[in-house]
């Protein structure tokens, strides 16, 4: 079962190639990531964040004073609240808690530090609201969840209260793309390959940042004092070695790291969550996790 329903996803993917232009893509990976919609049960609430577009998501029975605050991936040069609305929503229910994610502004148009940046606002949003930091979680996929690295390497070394935990998918932590499985997990990854990843960083950085800049590559960062984190990755895609890489570093600076690596799955697999057990079973996975650290 679980390895018809992937074949399914690695199809669809196929029959939506990855375009040129940066619209084109932006239009792609939002109709790739909603083609099943969000559960009836769930109410959404567009959200004003400090003039950043943001959406609120509340499924039954989730307590509204713990937010999961979500930035999501495509490479800092696309990706949307409407590509990962069903992965997000479900991740709220999964962890009993309402969501916030983030339409963080989109390089080339916005390069570094602007992602950056508008991680720290949304952070001093909840935080304005009066919830405490020990309520809330960070996540992220993709680039995303760099985003969410960098914004708690932002809140240390500026000693604030940190978040309750994070929860990093497929994380992207090494913009050098000097990890080993781009080359031995190329055959089998459908999503991210090397030359992809240089157009986009290209796109990304300014001339003249650093690749190794632990704001952009966390892999270098420094994680001492780190909240608890939690990294979902699989086993077919070129990012494996940025994730466990992480948790290796994570785990140097003795940050309680938990490291999950999937068989069979692929980049970002818990998109496709509505129709991929794998993918659920992960969301419930992280949910417990944020739960048990909030």
């Amino acid at each position: 079962m679980a390895q018809s329903e992937i074949d399914n996803v690695r199809a669809l993917l196929q029959s939506k190639p990855r375009p040129v232009g940066w619209a084109e893509r932006r239009h792609r990976l939002d109709d790739i990531g909603s083609v099943w919609p969000v559960a009836d049960d769930v109410k959404l609430e567009t959200v004003d964040v400090d003039g950043m577009p943001g959406e609120s998501s509340i499924a039954p029975n989730s307590d509204f004073s713990r937010v999961l605050v979500f930035f999501h991936g495509g490479g800092y040069c696309s990706g949307s609240i409407v590509s990962h609305r069903r992965m997000v929503t479900e991740a709220g229910r999964a962890a009993g808690m309402r969501t916030l994610a983030i339409a963080y502004r989109l390089a080339p148009e916005h390069p570094f530090p602007a992602a950056y940046d508008d991680s720290l606002t949304a952070w001093r949003f909840l935080r304005n609201q009066g919830i405490p930091a020990e309520c809330i979680a960070v996540g992220g996929d993709s680039a995303g969840a760099g985003l969410a690295i960098g914004l708690i390497g932002r809140l240390r070394d500026a000693r604030e209260e940190l978040p309750g935990c994070a929860w990093l998918v497929s994380p992207w932590t090494d913009l050098t793309m000097s990890g080993s499985t781009f080359a031995s997990k190329d055959a089998v990854d459908p999503i991210i390959h090397k030359e992809y990843l240089y157009e986009l960083v290209d796109a990304y950085l300014p001339a003249g940042v650093d690749r190794k800049d632990p704001r952009v590559s966390p892999l270098y960062a420094d994680l001492t004092g780190f909240p608890p984190l939690l990294i979902q990755v699989c086993s077919a895609e070129t990012l494996l070695d940025d994730a466990t890489r992480l948790a290796n570093v994570a785990g140097a600076a003795d940050a309680a790291v938990t490291l999950e690596i999937w068989p069979q799955m692929i980049h970002a697999w818990p998109l496709w969550n509505a129709h991929l057990e794998a993918g659920r079973r992960a969301l419930a996975n992280a949910g417990a996790f944020i739960r048990a650290h909030l």
